[in-house]
């Protein structure tokens, strides 16, 4: 194995090199400033945070209100070292990511629904406030930012090599974070380049999937004609053991929505993958039933008028293969509760809220430097953790580039 050499630490100003302007290469670069390093922070793209901005787009959900027990639970942890993780995300919690946007004047709230945000200005909510002032933050903090410097690998020799403009040339700095994200949303920088120049440095990366995104689904024409476009509301989702309420939309290659996303884990599990769905969740088949009189026909027509059902939902009844055709309200009534749709597969990772997979946990110390690459740390969605969307996504960016930026100053 090659040997990585980084410069000797000085007792006061440590010299920390930062790949990756998300929000996770920010954060560390934040902390790592504020404790009195000389940091300098590089970004393939013209400016940071592209991707916090593409998320501020619909509205910036920065965490989630919920308890903390429950908080911890929404994390996939099929290879998660869960008690390094848990003190992960406590030592940067919900309630401290809030009052770090205080700190930068940002004051936030909480929704109905959970998701924190920020309180609207004229109406919006937007990341570029929020975005703006943190830059701001860092530069008066003293870091340094090298943008249009694409990472291409290390140099035998430990150093850091970078595309800028038409050349190519190697730095070196005392400590480094890697903090380049998953492959989801490339456009905003997030590719996935860095896999293989780790993986020819011996450490153990699992694929990047496609997280928090649609599945398709082979649609009779019939049913796109009708309903592309149009919400199934009000369902709850049922994948193995686990269930998700909300609301689906149909769309030309299959589904889309809140409750698809956060099943993603189980259904990736699955040799053929398929929901079931109960469209009418609030009202038992017997009371269904019992809605239907004596009607004897038209079974689909009345149902949505009786039962109210959508008109996605009806559209699926008329026309998803191998069902009906109905005779009787009693065997409706168990279509509409127990719906199984089968899945094809999940939309590809470029348009993908976020990415599964990434760096394994076996290859990570508890301050998240690479065992095969002393002084090398990873930040962000590069390691492999999974969650939903809700503030969980960015709660975990903000808590692991804490997490680094603390080690960096300590090591």
């Amino acid at each position: 194995m090659l040997d990585y050499i980084f410069l000797a630490a000085t007792a006061t100003t440590p010299d920390i090199g930062i790949i990756g302007g998300g929000p996770a290469g920010l954060r560390a670069a934040e902390v790592a400033a504020e404790g009195g390093a000389r940091v300098t922070l590089y970004d393939a793209m013209p400016s940071v945070g592209r991707k916090f901005l593409v998320a501020g787009k619909s509205g910036l959900n920065l965490t989630n209100g919920e308890s903390w027990p429950s908080f911890l639970r929404r994390y996939s942890r099929s290879e998660i070292r869960c008690d390094i993780w848990d003190e992960i995300l406590c030592q940067f919690d919900n309630r401290a990511l809030r009052e770090w946007a205080a700190n930068l004047g940002i004051e936030t709230f909480v929704a109905s629904s959970g998701k924190v945000f920020p309180i609207p200005v004229n109406g919006h909510i937007k990341a570029a406030p929020l975005l703006r002032r943190w830059v701001e933050q860092l530069r008066k903090l003293g870091v340094k930012f090298q943008t249009r410097h694409l990472w291409t690998g290390f140099h035998p020799d430990g150093s850091l090599l970078f595309r800028y403009g038409d050349g190519q040339f190697s730095t070196q700095h005392e400590r480094v974070i890697l903090a380049l994200g998953g492959a989801s949303w490339p456009k905003t920088g997030s590719t996935g380049h860095w896999v293989p120049f780790l993986e020819a440095r011996g450490v153990s990366i699992n694929p990047l999937l496609a997280a928090n995104c649609g599945w398709e689904v082979d649609w009779p024409s019939e049913i796109l004609e009708e309903v592309e476009g149009k919400p199934l509301k009000n369902l709850n989702l049922i994948v193995g053991d686990e269930n998700r309420r909300g609301e689906l939309v149909i769309t030309q290659y299959g589904l889309e929505g809140g409750p698809i996303y956060h099943l993603g884990p189980n259904l990736r599990s699955m040799d053929s993958p398929e929901i079931m769905i109960d469209f009418k969740p609030d009202l038992t088949a017997q009371e269904l039933i019992a809605r239907f009189g004596k009607v004897k026909r038209n079974f689909v027509r009345e149902a949505k008028r009786r039962w109210k059902l959508d008109a996605g939902t009806a559209s699926i009844l008329k026309h998803l293969p191998n069902r009906g055709p109905w005779e009787s309200a009693e065997q409706l009534a168990h279509e509409v509760k127990h719906c199984q749709i089968p899945l094809e597969r999940p939309r590809p990772v470029a348009e993908a809220i976020s990415s599964a997979g990434g760096i394994r946990w076996e290859e990570l110390d508890e301050n998240l430097m690479l065992r095969k690459l002393p002084g090398v740390f990873v930040a962000g969605e590069m390691i492999d953790w999974e969650a939903p969307t809700g503030g969980y996504l960015l709660q975990a960016c903000l808590a692991t580039g804490t997490r680094v930026g603390k080690a960096v100053l300590n090591c």
